[in-house]
């Protein structure tokens, strides 16, 4: 298969360009994209696309995402997350349950965030990480996100410090680190992420994904264009007559109210997305040609 899709499990220590780097290997291909990179301290779901699976790949990096996290109260790192300097340290003991599920509450909804000051976020077209790599003092805007389900696992106490156990849904562009620094800072006494793991990106799960050493020895099935289309928007199914229309770049009747539309032909191959436009389905991008 030339064009198509893999869904990993990242194994922690690994960037997301290291899985990239592995797919390329193991597909024969350079041409290998991943939908929203992943810290290397977390684990979890990471949706590559190869060939033309990689025009596909903004649609799937826009959709929501979830996750499960370990927050540390307690201890402020550099980086929100458990691999940064600590910055500061602070006696958490007398934070209560009621006041940590009272400052996450807060949280749901949508909200403005400030990112994480180390990541890949652009200031100026530099990365916040080089900016703070070379000993730029700066704060990174807030920006809207939306945090649609927030909710506490469990709250666990010993002698080192409180930790929180969370599993949280949001929109893209949400930063989980982000979630423990500002509960830290609610709280008084500083926060950070110990453990991060994306259980889902839009319609792919971590049931779905091969492992990292399984994609390494050969053993993984891509999912085609047409499945991850099925997956990700509303379908329309074309005739034949159609299929040659959009083969020629031509516009169709208007879509249902849906922004984009995969449209599939009959013997399910992934012939173009449907934008609707001036009363008109045009093609905003093209895969397949007519028969």
């Amino acid at each position: 298969m030339k064009d198509g899709f893999l869904v990993i499990d990242k194994a922690g220590a690994m960037t997301s360009h290291d899985v990239v780097a592995i797919a390329r290997k193991a597909l024969a291909t350079r041409k290998v994209g991943h939908a929203g990179t992943l810290d290397p301290m977390a684990t979890g779901v990471l949706v590559l696309g190869f060939g033309n699976g990689t025009r596909l790949l903004q649609y799937i990096t826009d959709g929501d995402k979830s996750y499960r996290a370990t927050i540390r109260l307690g201890i402020a790192t550099v980086t929100d997350d458990k691999d940064g300097e600590v910055i500061s340290q602070a006696d958490s003991s007398h934070i209560q349950d009621n006041e940590i599920t009272s400052s996450l509450a807060k949280m749901q909804g949508t909200i403005m965030q400030r990112p994480a000051q180390v990541s890949a976020v652009k200031v100026a077209g530099k990365r916040a990480y080089d900016r703070v790599r070379d000993g730029e003092d700066f704060q990174l805007a807030a920006r809207e996100v939306t945090i649609s389900h927030l909710e506490i696992v469990g709250i666990h106490r010993s002698e080192s410090g409180i930790s929180i156990e969370i599993v949280v849904t949001c929109s893209a562009g949400t930063f989980i680190r982000s979630i423990a620094r500002d509960l830290g800072e609610a709280l008084g006494v500083g926060g950070h992420l110990t453990s991060l793991r994306r259980t889902r990106v839009a319609g792919f799960s971590e049931e779905m994904a091969t492992s990292c050493e399984d994609l390494k020895a050969g053993r993984f099935t891509p999912l085609d264009l047409a499945a991850v289309a099925r997956a990700t928007f509303d379908v329309r199914e074309l005739n034949s007559a159609e299929v040659a229309e959009l083969s020629f770049g031509r516009p169709l009747s208007e879509n249902s109210t849906a922004e984009i539309t995969a449209a599939l032909s009959a013997d399910n191959q992934l012939i173009a997305l449907l934008k609707n436009v001036s009363g008109k389905a045009k093609p905003v991008a093209v895969f397949a040609a007519a028969h």
